[in-house]
């Protein structure tokens, strides 16, 4: 029955993945339009057009796709076929099974079992994340490599330079967190902003640490590689960068990662700052405002309620990701280096030493 249960949790993780990414596909694609006041997918239709409002779901999420997997693969003669074929799924897959540490609520009883929340139940999850994100650079550099060609290599080149730079921020934002919180659990750290600050405040770690969610959210995007980031593939310079020689199938997988990174930024900021799957005083068994006043709900709603507030945070953070995107410029490369190098890495680091500082000084007491 517990493999039944795991099984389960597995299969709810990865299906939150793949239908977030058909939704910030559409969400992108006409949200830009609105950003840039276009009209946006509005080709395909259903019901012959006869609908009074078109709203490009037909367009994003069926001829498109449609249209892509249907295309040629088409591999250069000169490349590395094993490897062009195989770079795709050295970028999604690690992707994909990083997503499976994340809580989406906190625990679920079923027929007497104690069901957590948590795809893969790891004390060490935190890194697990980074080792994880640290091989997905290996589908850039592989595809950019194997594609024997000058775009896709300098692409390739770029994109590792530029995803190995921000690993170093983001795994300074993650101390400070595991500083803070005294654990590299996920599902720990999600329990432990439960708390209240002086009687009334979430204890949720954008409160203790703002400046390691700043860190982390830019590096986030900057290993999504999408812009202001998106040097690695930056059209107007090289056709598509590393995934120039890419088509069909294979392109859409490069896309798709794309998105799941997304999702993966997402979910961390949401997890680490935002309380996870808290709700702001739920607690197992219902509300307890400030006061005294209570609300009594039975467990099965308490975890509905958990799994949602989780999936309304982290979509609103995909979101932003998104509005973000589609509103900065794009940056130079050498703007992009000294961002990471000169900016994000010194804040990074003052931001672990004082942490460790007030840890110290607190004697380990960082919760309320």
């Amino acid at each position: 029955m517990e493999a039944l249960f795991t099984f389960g949790k597995v299969v709810f993780a990865f299906v939150i993945v793949l239908q977030l990414t058909l939704i910030l596909l559409w969400v992108e694609r006409k949200g830009s339009a609105l950003i840039q006041d276009r009209v946006g997918a509005n080709r395909a239709n259903i019901f012959g057009g006869i609908l009074p409002f078109n709203l490009g779901i037909v367009n994003t999420w069926m001829a498109d796709p449609m249209k892509l997997f249907h295309k040629e693969d088409i591999v250069p003669e000169a490349a590395d076929k094993f490897l062009h074929w195989l770079a795709p799924w050295i970028a999604i897959f690690p992707l994909f099974v990083t997503f499976a540490v994340i809580p989406f609520g906190d625990i679920l009883v079923v027929g007497g079992y104690t069901i957590n929340l948590q795809a893969a139940e790891l004390n060490l999850g935190i890194l697990y994340i980074l080792a994880m994100l640290s091989l997905a650079v290996y589908g850039v550099v592989v595809g950019g490599w194997a594609s024997n060609s000058r775009y896709s290599f300098l692409g390739g080149v770029r994109g590792s330079a530029q995803m190995v730079s921000y690993e170093i921020a983001m795994g300074l934002a993650l101390v400070s967190v595991v500083l803070t919180y005294g654990t590299l659990d996920f599902q720990q750290i999600a329990r432990d902003q439960g708390e209240l600050m002086f009687g009334f405040l979430p204890a949720w770690g954008v409160f203790y640490q703002p400046i390691a969610l700043i860190v982390l959210f830019i590096a986030g995007m900057a290993e999504s590689k999408r812009a202001p980031f998106d040097l690695p593939e930056a059209e107007s310079e090289l056709v598509a960068g590393f995934y120039t020689e890419y088509s069909g199938s294979k392109q859409s997988v490069f896309m798709m990662a794309d998105f799941v990174e997304v999702a993966i930024v997402a979910g961390l900021v949401t997890t680490l700052f935002f309380g996870g799957w808290q709700v702001p005083y739920l607690y197992r068994e219902g509300f307890s405002f400030p006061g005294g006043f209570e609300i009594a709900l039975p467990s099965i709603v308490v975890t509905i309620l958990q799994v949602v507030s989780f999936l309304v945070k982290l979509f609103f953070f995909c979101w932003f990701q998104i509005l973000v995107r589609w509103s900065l410029p794009r940056l130079r490369y050498d703007q992009l280096m000294d961002l990471g190098w000169k900016r994000l890495l010194p804040i990074g680091l003052v931001n672990v030493a004082v942490t460790a500082v007030m840890v110290l000084l607190f004697d380990g007491m960082t919760i309320p």
